[in-house]
């Protein structure tokens, strides 16, 4: 009797095995690690420096910024939102910790407003878009005018430079290999890894952006969720730009410029759809380690740099074109499943 037991669990915990591996192999953060891997290895191949701990080094150090970004992306775009002022925001937050460190003010304290100027800013874009009941899309889109507006207007112009008095965060390497700008990312990941999972926070940034309504109905309060998705973007700009600043040395209102869309291709190629809902922050990790994969392949490749913007635009358009297609996915499956709850039920 025990053998006829066991013999016939056996298959079953063969399928269960088969599915699990299956459903990984499907994953996007799979085919995406796959994909970096392949990228590596033919890059490697053509050029046997890309291996190398200087390259590798250099890789980390270029996808720090984009990942602490990405990672405040990845909250706003999973409650439903999105911030396109991001890049501006950088480039204000920077020109003023730098102005701040140029007149005399400590780094620590300039660093301390610069952050908290930040959050203030993408809480603008944010209430905007509450007071007006407008897309944060719209309004984020103003105030890339209104951030670089005001970042020329104090300072002129002008680069504000600080060489040489802000350097640790951005040329620390701890037990001098792993850059300290590569640590605070994976910080910024952890971070968001245990809001999304452990908190009722993150559970809250879900049934928001999945369906606002029923959300409201269950007692979550959809407005509150969304501006707090807003300041811990915020938060992880100004971040983002007191690493940039002290990586650079240097800042001008175009500090930043463009990496809002590099962000947000990070945050949909690793599987979060634009219309929210649902994503991991490591698929958001391994989204910006691909793009920062390219980009030194490109170079290594000696790839003349216009067309390495054309590969970047294919990227972000794919990484669209990706987003729609898993959004469509999911609508035809809830289809199915309240077809086939409709037929039981008759």
């Amino acid at each position: 009797m025990n053998h006829m037991m066991i013999s016939s669990d056996e298959p079953v915990e063969t399928l269960v095995k088969k599915n699990r591996f299956q459903s990984v192999v499907k994953s996007q953060w799979f085919l995406l690690l796959f994909a970096e891997f392949v990228i590596a290895a033919m890059t490697g191949i053509i050029n046997p420096r890309f291996f190398t701990m200087s390259n590798i080094v250099n890789v980390l150090e270029q996808v720090a910024v984009l990942g602490i970004v990405s990672s405040g992306m990845t909250l706003l775009i999973i409650s439903g939102e999105i911030d396109i002022s991001v890049g501006a925001n950088i480039g204000l937050s920077s020109c003023v910790m730098a102005i701040m460190i140029k007149s005399g003010i400590g780094v620590f304290p300039s660093f301390a407003v610069g952050i908290a100027l930040a959050i203030f800013s993408s809480f603008l874009v944010g209430l905007t878009a509450r007071t007006f009941k407008a897309p944060s899309f719209i309004t984020s889109l103003a105030f890339i005018s209104v951030f670089q507006g005001i970042a020329l207007a104090i300072t002129k112009g002008s680069f504000q430079t600080i060489y040489g008095q802000a350097e640790t965060i951005g040329m620390t390497r701890l037990g001098q290999v792993l850059p300290l700008s590569f640590v605070i990312s994976l910080g910024a990941y952890l971070m968001v890894h245990f809001m999304l999972t452990y908190t009722k926070f993150g559970r809250r940034i879900y049934a928001v952006g999945s369906n606002p309504s029923a959300a409201y109905l269950s007692g979550i309060s959809v407005v509150n969720t969304k501006f707090s998705a807003f300041l811990f973007s915020g938060f992880f700009v100004g971040i983002g730009s007191m690493v940039l600043l002290s990586r650079i040395g240097a800042a001008q209102p175009s500090t930043g410029s463009g990496i809002e869309l590099k962000a947000i291709g990070a945050v949909v190629i690793g599987g979060t759809p634009l219309a929210g809902g649902k994503g991991r922050i490591i698929g958001t990790f391994l989204g910006v380690l691909l793009m920062g994969i390219i980009s030194n392949a490109l170079n290594m490749m000696r790839v003349n740099p216009y067309y390495q913007q054309v590969t970047f635009g294919l990227l972000i358009i794919a990484s669209l074109a990706v987003s729609i297609f898993s959004s469509y996915k999911g609508h035809s499956r809830t289809e199915k499943t309240t077809k086939s709850k409709r037929k039981l039920a008759d």
